[in-house]
């Protein structure tokens, strides 16, 4: 029925290199004399026993590398959920006193680029603990973009399916795609992480940090080394830098293949991009001209802080530069809905997706047109390819249940008395995996660390059901996939 021995095999793998990578902030504690350096030497021998025991334990499987299309739903939420527990060991025997869930949340947090944080004081933290933070980002960054590329099109979770490519026609074909996948993605996402640390370098952060938020802004996660985030550094140069890198990372990665490979036309023939790159100049131009418009910035202010934070929000990234509170209401409202927009399918992005709003407006459309000619044939197109069925259909889904998912989380979070924007932008904000919240205790100036522990559990889970796409976690719960 399932291939547990694969997939225990993989995860092996997988928690393998998590022990090697822990070496990296076990070093940098080390060489600064912090006495974290144990924390991550434990932690990466127990990862380490507990991969080699997984890995040596289900060699020689009979079946190959085939993996079923059950298999993959289960491979895919385990690799995150078993990412996420074992990355909260070195904050959880830390000296920095993080609770269990606190541990577990501010690991679920990285791993699924969400940003959201329980740290009061991000300055007190080791250089080991922050650089582990951004570790972790990066991790998920590249983990999303393999599986939205490899795996979900042959899952045909929430529309993928329109992205499937020849080489993911069968699932067996998974595991070696993914590994191809892979090699092509890494390449493109360290160049693009040297360049964006080049940039923050040049603009007049330090080394530390200019790696720690490169790697942060390149997976749109949002974790910093400072308490006030990006504004920490009061810089013009660095907010406009960060801006540029936030929106290459919401782009396909793909398409820079493609740009290497001289098809430079892709780019601006892709119906994806040049949606999402209106999107963000449109709100930001709404938001830069309100907030000149009404005095609250200056011109030059308006342009630096509206076109940071509105990329920021609307890509997931969730860097701040200012309290966007004290904006009024309409960048609020706008903020707040920005959230569940995300970037493009292929990229580090969160949310609901620029192309599944392109396919829902293009069906809407052609609902219309049905009506006002009953007789008439309309078939909705997406980059000029006829959309099927079933992608319209999973597409149609996915918005029906990211919506009741969102009520659901929003009444959880209610029953542990949590107030109603802190509530409903808590919802939002976990399952957009964005970062940061509206209002006083989980704003732009605020944190998660105050809220209840139910309430962190629920976001939590959350932040796991947001990043993998809904289907591919819920559909674990169902009795049906289960059954043979």
């Amino acid at each position: 029925m399932f291939n547990f021995k694969l997939i225990l095999n993989v995860l092996g793998t997988l928690l393998i290199a998590l022990s090697i990578l822990m070496l990296i902030p076990m070093l940098t504690d080390l060489i600064k004399s912090n006495q974290t350096w144990v924390s991550f030497f434990i932690a990466s021998l127990f990862c380490l026993g507990f991969g080699i025991s997984l890995f040596l334990s289900t060699r020689g499987d009979s079946e190959g590398n085939k993996l079923t299309t059950k298999d993959a739903f289960l491979l895919t939420t385990g690799s995150w959920v078993v990412i996420a527990l074992f990355g909260a060991l070195p904050f959880y025997i830390s000296d920095f006193e993080f609770s269990f869930t606190d541990a577990i949340f501010e690991s679920m947090s990285g791993v699924t680029t969400t940003g959201s944080t329980i740290i009061t004081n991000i300055e007190d933290m080791s250089a080991g603990i922050l650089l582990w933070r951004s570790l972790l980002q990066w991790l998920g960054g590249i983990g999303i973009i393999v599986m939205a590329i490899s795996i979900l099109p042959v899952l045909q979770v929430g529309g993928m399916q329109v992205f499937r490519t020849e080489s993911s026609d069968t699932s067996d074909k998974i595991l070696p795609r993914t590994a191809q996948v892979a090699s092509a993605v890494l390449s493109i996402y360290i160049v693009l992480t040297s360049l964006c640390a080049l940039g923050y370098w040049v603009f007049g952060m330090q080394i530390f940090d200019a790696v720690n938020h490169s790697m942060t802004t390149i997976a749109t996660g949002g974790f910093s080394t400072k308490s006030e985030s990006i504004g920490a550094f009061n810089s013009s140069g660095i907010d406009y830098v960060s801006s540029i890198f936030m929106i290459l990372a919401s782009l396909p990665i793909l398409v820079y293949l493609q740009i290497y490979r001289g098809k430079i036309t892709d780019f601006f023939k892709d119906q994806q991009i040049i949606t999402f790159v209106l999107i963000i100049f449109l709100s930001c131009t709404a938001v830069i001209v309100y907030l000149w418009f009404y005095n609250i910035k200056e011109p030059a202010e308006a342009i630096r802080h509206g076109l940071f934070n509105v990329t920021s929000i609307i890509t997931g990234t969730g860097y701040t530069t200012d309290n966007y509170n004290l904006w009024g209401a309409f960048p609020i409202y706008l903020l707040f809905f920005g959230m569940f927009i995300g970037g493009c399918a292929g990229s580090t992005t969160c949310g609901i997706k620029v192309f599944r709003f392109q396919i829902l407006f293009e069906t809407t459309r052609n609902q219309i047109k049905k009506v006002l000619h009953p007789h008439g044939v309309f078939i909705p197109h997406y980059n000029n390819k006829k959309l099927s069925d079933d992608v319209v259909t999973s597409v149609m889904s996915f918005f029906f249940v990211f919506i009741l998912s969102f009520i659901v989380i929003t009444l959880l979070l209610s029953t542990t008395q949590l107030d109603f924007i802190t509530s409903l932008s808590a919802a939002a904000t976990s399952l957009a995996n964005v970062g940061p919240g509206l209002g006083s205790t989980i704003g732009p100036e605020g944190n998660f660390n105050g809220i209840p522990l139910g309430a962190k559990w629920v976001l939590i889970t959350a932040m796991l059901i947001g990043r993998l796409e809904l289907f591919t976690v819920l559909v674990l719960i169902m009795p049906q996939f289960w059954k043979k």
